[in-house]
């Protein structure tokens, strides 16, 4: 634990005391802010305690709670909160991630500022002991804003983050005229259960092995993934050949951030397509699937994510199919 005294501005934070989370205790305080952050830089998500307990369910390597997440309190409040992540990046770092949220009650205090230090200080000490175990890997700072804050924008610029990446997050208006598009010849869409999830995962964590980024792809991370109450196997749109897993989008929808928004709306959380079965229309026949499914459950428009700089040429793809670009987002790095 530990208590900070800072100055920041014409402003000042006295008496900040940051400690380890605690466990479910702290899930009403870590939503509570995230919805609020979200709410008001104006960015399209929301969360609920049990999405939330499903996230935070299952430690890993990558990620364990009770290391990776900092709650700041101020007068015995909770004001903000940090969490740390590690992954092993597609261009060969080991990349030290660092996030964070302040209540907008408590902004401009200097309070992201001091967990973004503490942080940082936390994931050398994580990576000293990891290099003394024998990981080389070069190590590297990891963040990610959306276009709309320009308070965490300025935070890290001011810590000596650069811009390295830029993703959209994309939008179609309206689930009409969805075109009719045939399936390869030779491939399947079928059903999804539980005995298949594995497979699924496997398969859309190769599919990305070539594309910018890191990801953590553990059994744990699994396990959060399918213990989300948002996760719908049936919305799953999967393309067997055989046997194989060749394609998919993992389609879900959230009725509690869909309410909050007032809007109704399904996103299509991965598109991937493994290399063998590349370039013959699959992810389109898909995505239009998807569109349908979707639209059955009342869903009147559509939402992904997608890199800029997208090797295989998505957000083309997205464009085509009447998506349009609503954010954008930046994956931002600092030299270790």
């Amino acid at each position: 634990m530990a208590t900070i005294e800072r100055r920041h501005g014409a402003g000042s934070v006295s008496g900040l005391r940051l400690r380890p989370y605690a466990g479910e205790a702290d899930l009403p305080d870590l939503v509570r802010i995230q919805n609020a952050e979200a709410e008001a830089d104006g960015l399209p998500y929301r969360t609920t305690i049990e999405e939330m307990r499903a996230h935070l369910g299952h430690a890993s390597t990558s990620f364990t709670p009770a290391r990776d997440i900092t709650i700041a309190e101020l007068d015995g409040r909770v004001v903000a909160t940090a969490s740390r992540e590690v992954v092993d990046t597609t261009d060969g770092f080991r990349e030290f991630r660092l996030d964070g949220e302040v209540d907008p009650a408590f902004r401009r205090r200097g309070i992201g500022r001091a967990l973004l230090e503490d942080g940082m200080r936390r994931q050398r000490e994580l990576q000293a002991i990891e290099a003394a175990e024998g990981d080389v890997k070069p190590p590297i700072f990891g963040s990610w804003t959306a276009e709309p804050q320009a308070g965490d924008v300025a935070l890290l610029e001011a810590a000596g983050f650069e811009p390295k990446r830029w993703f959209f997050e994309m939008v179609r208006p309206d689930l009409d005229d969805i075109p009719k598009l045939p399936m390869p010849e030779g491939l399947e869409i079928r059903p999804i259960d539980a005995s298949l999830a594995r497979a699924v995962w496997d398969a859309d964590i190769e599919a990305f092995q070539d594309h910018w980024g890191g990801f953590d792809g553990s059994e744990a991370h699994l396990q959060r993934w399918l213990d989300n109450p948002n996760t719908d196997l049936s919305l799953w749109v999967v393309a067997f050949d055989g046997d194989e897993v060749a394609a998919g989008v993992i389609n879900s929808i959230d009725p509690d951030q869909n309410a909050a928004l007032g809007i109704q709306r399904g996103w299509l959380g991965s598109v991937f397509t493994r290399r063998a079965w590349r370039r013959r229309g699959l992810a389109r026949a898909l995505i239009v699937e998807s569109f349908r499914r979707l639209r059955d459950r009342g869903m009147t428009s559509a939402g992904l994510g997608v890199d800029g700089d997208n090797p295989s040429g998505a957000l083309g793809l997205y464009e085509g199919l009447g998506f349009r670009q609503d954010m954008r987002s930046t994956a931002w790095r600092k030299a270790f």
